[in-house]
């Protein structure tokens, strides 16, 4: 395999070791500055230039974007997937994981356990914001943080919203989160390699610092997971569309909570607490995949008119529900199911005897028409009732009849 490791910084730790576990397994692999490469753009020919001079074929990329070269990196990311060389971390999956609101929106709309957040830019809503957490001692967090910089507990009401008013003065945006009490100090990280966590570490603060990061003074151990972590941590890496991934999560009272998942984590730290050959493990999954690669079947299934893939939620009165895949005739309409999700569980291929129950998800390719006549109406949600104005005892003005006044937003 001819790899590409994409850096800014060759002597690092996790840099170093990723070519060294490259070379003692007989690939050919060479470490690029990202920023020198310049982006080439004509019909039908994408191409890249490095150090201005035409960049030779690799089979494979290692992307180590930092969070200072995003943009510029995942540009470069996404020009070599257009040429059609190998990347375990795309460019969308880069994006989602650097900005911490767009990961966990992301991360939200699946069954996956996430700290309860919320964001708001209007001085009013600070407080009706906290409050909807369930109040102080809440966690403020710049979006743009990495290594504990930027996170702040505050233990009450009125130092979050002055926190977080001197934050928005700054032209910072921040996020509100819990405060899960029961993991305070300290953290999981998880190494999801592939379909698989490689190495696990509890990270624990010093003293009375909350913040468990081994730049803030914290010390790592090695930890087994549970199914349910592992579970968790492959599956948010996987909903953000990365292959290699560090995914760091809090120890709740009811499972795991995901804080953040990193698209570039660092070995040095969960190589010295485990002892595993995390950089070893990466390549392995690389040169695999450069030989038999894993196709995005979302992309790759569309190809004939009127034909796609949708996932079909089984509600509670579903008419599948109940009924073996069989019974339910949808072979005959020509839609076939590839997966089946129950729960955390995903049965592929499931067999035609195996009995739909309701809140499953079913991953369906076929007539895009048959598929639409399955998928149950959106219920509108129920907006929590409100007095009128009458009954809070504020004065209404008069309605004279004609056109109802429009009263427009100077904002807007």
């Amino acid at each position: 395999m001819k790899l590409a490791i994409l850096s800014t910084a060759p002597r690092c730790y996790s840099t170093r070791r990723l070519r060294e576990a490259a070379l003692s397994r007989g690939h050919d692999v060479k470490v690029l500055n990202t920023l020198r490469f310049s982006i080439d753009l004509r019909p039908s020919e994408p191409e890249l230039y490095f150090r201005s001079k035409k960049l030779s074929e690799y089979d494979a990329i290692l992307p180590r974007i930092g969070a200072s070269v995003t943009y510029f990196g995942t540009a470069v990311v996404r020009q070599f997937e257009q040429m059609g060389v190998y990347t375990p971390n795309t460019a969308p999956g880069i994006t989602n994981s650097r900005d911490k609101l767009r990961s966990l929106q992301v991360l939200s709309r699946h069954d996956i356990g996430i700290p309860h957040t919320t964001f708001v830019r209007g001085r009013s809503d600070v407080l009706p914001a906290i409050e909807r957490i369930g109040g102080a001692p809440v966690i403020i967090k710049i979006l743009e943080g990495t290594q504990g910089v930027g996170v702040i507990l505050a233990d009450n009401t009125k130092i979050a919203e002055a926190i977080i008013e001197t934050l928005q003065s700054a032209k910072q945006n921040v996020l509100i989160q819990s405060f899960v009490a029961e993991s305070r100090g300290r953290d999981i990280r998880a190494f999801v390699v592939g379909d698989y966590v490689v190495a696990a570490m509890r990270r624990v603060a010093r003293g009375e610092e909350f913040r468990s990061n081994i730049h803030r003074g914290g010390y790592a151990e090695r930890v087994v997971l549970t199914p349910e972590y592992e579970r968790t941590a492959v599956r948010a890496a996987q909903i953000l569309g990365l292959r290699v991934a560090g995914v760091d999560m809090l120890e709740g009272n009811d499972g795991p909570l995901v804080m953040e998942v990193n698209s570039s984590p660092g070995l040095e730290g969960i190589e010295a607490a485990t002892e595993l050959d995390v950089a070893g493990a990466i390549i392995d999954y690389m040169a695999d995949q450069v030989s038999f690669p894993e196709l995005d079947i979302r992309q790759k299934l569309t190809v004939s008119k009127g034909y796609g893939v949708a996932e079909l939620a089984i509600p509670d009165g579903s008419p599948l529900c109940g009924k073996t895949i069989d019974a339910t005739g949808l072979r005959d309409r020509d839609v076939v199911v590839l997966t089946l999700n129950r729960g955390t569980t995903v049965i592929s291929n499931p067999r035609g005897s195996r009995v739909i129950e309701k809140q499953d998800r079913l991953l369906c390719y076929g007539k895009l028409a048959v598929m639409k006549e399955l998928i149950p109406a959106k219920r509108r949600r129920k907006r929590p009732k409100t007095s009128t104005l009458q009954e809070q005892g504020v004065a209404t003005p008069p309605h004279h009849g004609g056109e109802p006044e429009v009263v427009a937003d100077d904002c807007a």
